[in-house]
C-alpha cells in the first residue's frame, strides 16, 4: 500500500448517522444533478439495491487513499466587464458563475463515469468474462468519493482485486467471504479510479489502453501505483515506451517517472531522453563530426541551413541554465582544430587564386572557395565566441601576415568575406565578449585594419548580414581600448581615408570625437610617484 494511504477495518450492523452534506445532497437532486443511483455528489442514506445498509454478518471496510495530484488546469478567468459594477453585483456575478461552472463540470464529470461504468464487466452481468470465471455477483462494495463530495459506488469482486492489486490483497484477506465495504477518500479525479478498476478486469491492457492520450495513460499510471496494480503499471509504462511525446508531454512522463520511483521497466521508457554515460561521454566527438561535415558540405543550401541549425541549438544550450552535468562538453581543442583546418584551407586557396592567370575557368572556381572558407571560418569564430573561447582565436588571426599579404592580391569582390572575420573579433572586443592583452588589440588592427577599410564597402553592398552600424561601433570601441598614442596614429590615419572614401570607408566620428576630447579638452595627469607617509604610533 502507498505511504499516503490508511485503512480501517470494523464490524457494523448499525445504521450511519445522516451526513452534513445531506442538505447539498438535496438541492443538487433538486436540480437534476443527479441521474443514476450509483453516482452520487456527497454521502447520502443508501437506496435498498445499491447502497443497502450492511448485515450484522457484513463487514465494512473503509479505506482513505489519497492519489497524487491530477493533470488538469486551471479554467480561465471570465471576462471582466466593460462597465463598473457594484461590489455586490460583482460578488453576486462571480458566485452565479462559480455555481453554474461547478454544476457544468459536475454534470460532464458524472457523464464520463456513466458511460465508463454501462460498459464495466462488473456492471454488465452477461458479460462473456464474467459467466466464464463464474464470478457471479459482486462481494465488494467500493465506493469513491471525492473532496467536493461526488461519489461513485461499483459492487465489484474480491477475486479480481486481490489478484491484480496488492494493496487490496492486503486489505482483503482478513475478511473471510463476508460481503465488504471498501471506500477510497478524497480522490482528485474520480473518473481514472473508476478507470482502473475496470482495467483490472481486462486481460489485454496493451490493447485497452489504445488510442489514449498521454496525459490519460499517465493518471492511470498515477492510480495504478497508488493501489499497486502491477500489470496496470506495466501496461502503462509498456504504452508510454512505444508511443511519440510532444515536449510538453516529455516533460510530464520525466517528472512523473521521477515522483513515482518506479524501477522496473523505467529504463526502456527513458532511453529516447536519457543518455547513457558511453553516449554523453562523446558529445565531444559527435560535436567534432557535425561541425566537418557542415564545413565540408556539397550542397550551399544545405550547409546554410545546417549552420543555422547547429548555432541556434548550441545557442539554447548554452543560454539555458543547467547543471554541469547536462552541458555540452565541446572541448577548446575540437574548435581550434577546425579554426586551423579553415585556415589551411584558406590560405591555400588565395595562393592558387595570386598564381592562376586573369580569365581561366577555374579562376572563378578558386574565388567562391575563398568566399565559402571565409564564411565557414566566420561560424567557428562566433561559436567560440558564444562559448567564451575566442581570446585564443584573436592572437591567432593578428598573427596571419602571410594571410593578409596574400589577401591584397586578390580581388575585392571575392575576398570581402574575409574582412568580415576582422569585423566580426572588433564588434565581440568592444562589445567585451573576448578579453585579450593590449598588444594583441593593436596587433589585430596593425594586420588587418587596412584591408578592412579596403573591403568595408563591397562589405556594405555585397551582404544583407553586415550591419553597417555595428561594424563601425566594435571597430570605434577597439581603438578607444589602446593607448592615447596610438589612438591618435589611426585615428589621423582614418581621418585622410574618410575625406577620400566616403561612405566607402567606415564612419569612425564617435572614436575620433572622444580621443580628441582625451588629448586636447580633458587632459588627465598621472602623477608618476606616490608620496607616502610612514607614521610610528609605538609610542
Amino acid at each position: 500500500m502507498p505511504s499516503h494511504a490508511a485503512a480501517t477495518t470494523a464490524a457494523t450492523n448499525t445504521p450511519t448517522k445522516p451526513s452534513k452534506k445531506n442538505h447539498l445532497v438535496s438541492a443538487m437532486i433538486k436540480q437534476g444533478f443527479i441521474s443514476d443511483p450509483l453516482l452520487s455528489p456527497a454521502p447520502s442514506p443508501p437506496s435498498s439495491h445499491h447502497l443497502s445498509r450492511p448485515h450484522s454478518a457484513t463487514t465494512a471496510t473503509a479505506i482513505s487513499l489519497s492519489p497524487p495530484p491530477s493533470f488538469a488546469t486551471a479554467a480561465p478567468n471570465p471576462t471582466r466587464s466593460i462597465s463598473s459594477p457594484t461590489l455586490f453585483e460583482m460578488m453576486s456575478d462571480e458566485q452565479a458563475r462559480d455555481s453554474r461552472h461547478s454544476t457544468e463540470a459536475g454534470l460532464k464529470l458524472q457523464d464520463r463515469v456513466f458511460k465508463v461504468l454501462a460498459e464495466a464487466p462488473f456492471k454488465n452481468s452477461g458479460n462473456d468474462r464474467t459467466n466464464d470465471n463464474n464470478l457471479g455477483c459482486g462481494d465488494v462494495r467500493l465506493t469513491v468519493s471525492a473532496r467536493d463530495g461526488f461519489r461513485v459506488s461499483m459492487e465489484v469482486h474480491r477475486r479480481v482485486l486481490a489478484d491484480r492489486s496488492r494493496f487490496f490483497a492486503e486489505k482483503l484477506r482478513r475478511n473471510g467471504a463476508h460481503m465488504v465495504t471498501v471506500e477510497i477518500l478524497e480522490c482528485d479525479d474520480v473518473e481514472v479510479y473508476v478507470e482502473v478498476v475496470v482495467l483490472m478486469y481486462c486481460e489485454d491492457l496493451k490493447k485497452k489502453l489504445m488510442g489514449e492520450e498521454v496525459s490519460k495513460v499517465l493518471e492511470l499510471l498515477k492510480v495504478c501505483s497508488a493501489i499497486s496494480f502491477d500489470d496496470g503499471i506495466l501496461a502503462c509504462l509498456d504504452y508510454l515506451e512505444a508511443v511519440p511525446w510532444s515536449e510538453d508531454e516529455e516533460e510530464k512522463v520525466v517528472l512523473l517517472l521521477g515522483d513515482l520511483q518506479l524501477h522496473r521497466s523505467l529504463p526502456n521508457v527513458l532511453q529516447r531522453v536519457v543518455a547513457e554515460p558511453s553516449t554523453s561521454s562523446r558529445a565531444d566527438d559527435i560535436f567534432l563530426k557535425l561541425l566537418s561535415g557542415v564545413l565540408q558540405a556539397k550542397d550551399d543550401k544545405a550547409r546554410r541551413e545546417m549552420k543555422t541549425l547547429v548555432s541556434r541549438l548550441l545557442k539554447e544550450e548554452s543560454s539555458d541554465h543547467r547543471s554541469l552535468n547536462n552541458s555540452l562538453d565541446i572541448s577548446r581543442d575540437t574548435l581550434y582544430h577546425l579554426c586551423h583546418r579553415c585556415l589551411s584551407s584558406l590560405i591555400l586557396c588565395l595562393s592558387e587564386a595570386t598564381c592562376v592567370e586573369e580569365g581561366r575557368q577555374d579562376r572563378g572556381f578558386l574565388m567562391s572557395e575563398i568566399a565559402r572558407e571565409a564564411d565557414n571560418m566566420q561560424w567557428v569564430v562566433d561559436i567560440l565566441v558564444d562559448r567564451k573561447l575566442g581570446d585564443e582565436f584573436v592572437k591567432l588571426w593578428a598573427e596571419q601576415k602571410e594571410l593578409a599579404v596574400l589577401h591584397s592580391k586578390i580581388p575585392t569582390m571575392y575576398r570581402h568575406e574575409i574582412s568580415r572575420i576582422t569585423a566580426q573579433l572588433c564588434v565581440a572586443i568592444g562589445r567585451g565578449h573576448i578579453l585579450v592583452p593590449r598588444d594583441t588589440r593593436y596587433s589585430l588592427l596593425s594586420t588587418w585594419l587596412e584591408a578592412l577599410y579596403e573591403d568595408f564597402g563591397w562589405m556594405r553592398r555585397a551582404s544583407r548580414s553586415v550591419d553597417k552600424k555595428l561594424v563601425e561601433d566594435g571597430l570605434s570601441q577597439t581603438i578607444l581600448t589602446l593607448p592615447l598614442p596610438q589612438q591618435q596614429a589611426i585615428l589621423l590615419n582614418w581621418f585622410d581615408r574618410f575625406l577620400n572614401k566616403g561612405d566607402d570607408c567606415p564612419n569612425l566620428q564617435r572614436a575620433f570625437e572622444v580621443w580628441w576630447r582625451r588629448s586636447f579638452i580633458k587632459q588627465y595627469v598621472v602623477e608618476s610617484q606616490l608620496q607616502l607617509t610612514v607614521y610610528d604610533n609605538s609610542n
